[in-house]
């Protein structure tokens, strides 16, 4: 696959097909733990290893499963994945771990896996299964990270509480408040404060696209009368 190949995918997975902000999967884990920045840190990287051994998974095994059951094959695959992550995460972030809870497990059921499995992985070689699933995971992390840090903002006028969870006791000093006194906006750490901050990330990405298209068709419209214009002097 060629280099323009590689940066379609990691455009896709970024940006163009962000598993948050245009497929809006996931919406159940996105929604639930990122009241803080670090939780949004923690989840994300437990789904982007999932994506990213899933896909490697699928795509080494694509030629050796029958179609009729390809489905069960890939949900045992990412299940199998997603408990080892939760018995690591158990066994060496288990303050994080109880904070996530159930969500951990429930990445099992987020379609934006399974759906990467079959729709590309199943496809395709094992490297660009890879890319496709780390540039998946690392979008959908990004959004993960950017929700918590306004929510945790908004919420506690702070930025990277308990980094310690993660990153041990030594990152203590990470965690950085921009608010002092701050009595805290409690809307931002309800539920509907996150559907209404991921609301606003999706209408700001399509703010930007519009833009980004408008300039795009003005682009095209001036070359268009530019060589109009030179065929007719011609």
């Amino acid at each position: 696959m060629a280099n323009s190949s590689y940066n379609e995918l990691t455009y896709n997975g970024l940006w163009k097909n962000n598993v948050a902000l245009v497929q809006v999967l996931g919406l159940c884990p996105l929604l639930a733990v990122t009241t803080t920045t670090v939780n949004g840190i923690g989840l994300g990287i437990a789904t982007t290893l999932t994506l990213v051994l899933s896909n490697i998974t699928v795509s080494l095994i694509r030629n050796s499963v029958r179609a009729e059951i390809r489905i069960p094959i890939f949900v045992l695959i990412i299940a199998s994945f997603v408990t080892a992550i939760e018995l690591a995460m158990n066994a060496y972030f288990y303050d994080l771990y109880k904070i996530l809870g159930i969500f951990i497990p429930l990445i099992v059921t987020n379609c934006a896996i399974l759906g990467r499995a079959e729709a590309f992985a199943s496809k395709n070689a094992v490297v660009p299964s890879f890319i496709d699933g780390l540039m998946m995971g690392v979008g959908f992390t990004v959004i993960l990270v950017l929700l918590g840090a306004v929510r945790e903002l908004l919420g506690q006028g702070t930025l990277f509480a308990q980094a310690h969870l993660m990153f041990g006791e030594a990152a203590e000093w990470m965690t950085i408040t921009v608010i002092d006194d701050y009595n805290g906006f409690l809307l931002a750490v309800l539920p509907p404060g996150a559907f209404i901050g991921l609301g606003l990330l999706i209408a700001l990405k399509n703010v930007i696209d519009q833009r980004a298209q408008k300039k795009a068709a003005q682009a095209t419209a001036v070359e268009t009368n530019t060589d109009s214009a030179v065929t007719t002097t011609g």
